[in-house]
């Protein structure tokens, strides 16, 4: 078989019900996916099936990233999930975790690959690696996403391998594996640029971890994108006259520097943008690549692009793998340690754009959760770009649910990112460049030129106050007033 090359292997080959019985209860389980790419599909269905026969199995799951409903949504409504780690963006999963049922840490994805090299997370058990691929020495050819999948074969007991026929074979050759090892005998990362090669086209993996072998053919259930609206077009064009600022000031050259963008239809929709700008020549060094990396490449904007999954909509996943020659000669999947690597981001002088869910008028920005309980998905890669980037930029809409809430508040009831790393926010009403100012001359800037009209004059109200309060401090605040827009919001359903 052409997607089995070993044929030692060929005997572990099962059915996907026999492989699940694989995995124990109490077990720490690891699986491939990213975004929500590449992940497997086949055990995680057929293991839940256990559960609903009457077996009890709770497992700690590490994961790359976010991954499809066959794995976080069945696993979660089946009781599966006891703890989760390190991204997520599954309903159930998310309603389970706000209720205290599932335990969820919440990190940066750079962090989890040296988390599971040291144990930190505990010993994974079994693995369970979507593939398109088996080289003859045991070596595992990914599917659309890297990951965290090479760490965490690395550190399995056992492996479970799907062989995903659905995944086209033309996808071998567009990863890019490099692992770091551990300190104090780490060596500096040879990556000069975003399309640099550097490691191998397939994880390798002891022929004698390979525990089972599940040939399937189920396709990756990513999210769709919504429409551009007005307001993301406004953002787009907020952010290209931003840029062209940037570049005529000389603070950047004309084919700017490499781009990252987070996920989401917001994020996309604001990357898509640049196919109007001028901009040509540009590379992109990111964790995801979505749609709009697409519209870049064929509009012949883009050079390059790095990344660690492909999360292509469900709309178009069907042409990019008809097609998939016209993109991959400009394509590396990385894993996520190479992708999300600060010092990469810092040499590369990556310029970072990431969604906001609130900013407040200092410049400290909440990515992660709802009235500062709630979590929504987690911080995913979004703080390793953040903090590292040449200009880290945020993205939000000055306001949500119709208008009723302000995206732009006195105080975020959550910190995700520090106003020492937050440089620029982008809204449909404008920019606020951050770059040097005073949290006061920030504060000024962010009402002014971000803020909805509906809400600025409350903002101004505030802030007025609270410098009379305080007598002009250098941050100030009325405490026990900071917050009262989120209570407002609990009590009401509005902050006006």
């Amino acid at each position: 078989m052409e997607r089995i090359r070993c044929a030692g292997l060929m005997h572990k080959v099962m059915s996907a019900e026999s492989a699940a019985k694989l995995i124990k209860n109490d077990s720490i389980v690891g699986t491939s996916g990213f975004t929500p790419a590449g992940y497997p599909k086949a055990v995680p269905l057929a293991l839940a099936e256990r559960v609903k026969n009457g077996e009890n199995i709770q497992i700690d799951l590490i994961t790359g990233a976010s991954v499809g409903p066959e794995l976080d949504g069945v696993w979660a409504k089946s009781g599966i999930i006891r703890r989760r780690y390190p991204y997520q963006t599954n309903s159930s999963l998310r309603n389970l975790i706000n209720s205290g049922k599932v335990q969820y840490n919440d990190m940066h994805l750079s962090h989890s690959a040296q988390q599971i090299k040291y144990g930190f997370l505990g010993k994974i058990d079994v693995a369970i690696i979507e593939a398109i691929a088996i080289m003859e020495n045991g070596g595992i050819v990914p599917s659309t996403s890297v990951g965290n999948s090479n760490v965490i074969i690395e550190h399995a007991e056992s492996v479970i391998v799907e062989i995903n026929l659905s995944q086209p074979m033309e996808l071998e050759g567009i990863h890019d594996i490099y692992s770091v090892e551990k300190p104090p005998l780490t060596k500096s990362i040879p990556l000069n640029k975003t399309d640099d090669r550097i490691g191998m086209a397939y994880i390798p993996c002891d022929l004698d971890k390979i525990a089972a072998v599940v040939i399937t053919d189920m396709e990756d259930q990513t999210s769709s994108v919504a429409p551009v609206d007005e307001a993301s077009e406004r953002m787009a064009e907020n952010l290209i006259d931003f840029l062209n600022s940037e570049v005529k000031k000389g603070r950047l050259p004309r084919n700017l520097l490499p781009l990252q963008s987070g996920v989401g239809s917001v994020a996309n929709a604001v990357l898509g943008g640049l196919c109007k700008s001028n901009f040509k020549d540009l590379d992109f060094y990111s964790e995801v690549l979505q749609d709009s990396a697409l519209d870049l490449i064929e509009c012949g904007k883009l050079r390059s692009a790095s990344a660690s999954s492909l999360t292509i909509s469900p709309q178009r996943l069907k042409s990019f793998y008809k097609n998939i020659s016209d993109y991959k000669g400009k394509i590396v999947l990385r894993p996520q340690e190479i992708s999300n690597h600060p010092e990469i981001i810092r040499r590369l002088g990556i310029i970072s754009m990431n969604t906001a869910i609130e900013v407040d008028i200092f410049g400290n920005v909440n990515s992660t959760h709802l009235v500062g309980s709630k979590m929504m998905n987690g911080i995913g890669g979004s703080g390793d770009f953040t903090r590292n980037a040449y200009i880290s930029i945020f993205t939000t809409e000055s306001t949500a649910l119709g208008g009723r809430v302000s995206s732009i508040v006195p105080m975020v009831s959550h910190v995700d990112h520090t106003e020492h790393d937050v440089m620029v926010i982008i809204t449909e009403k404008g920019v606020a460049d951050l770059r040097g100012l005073s949290p006061r001359e920030r504060a000024e800037s962010l009402i002014e030129n971000c803020a909805h009209n509906d809400y600025k004059e409350m903002l101004k109200d505030y802030y007025m106050r609270a410098m009379k309060e305080t007598q002009g401090a250098h941050t100030p605040h009325i405490l026990k007033e900071a917050l009262s827009w989120h209570e407002r919001f609990v009590q009401t359903g509005s902050m006006k």
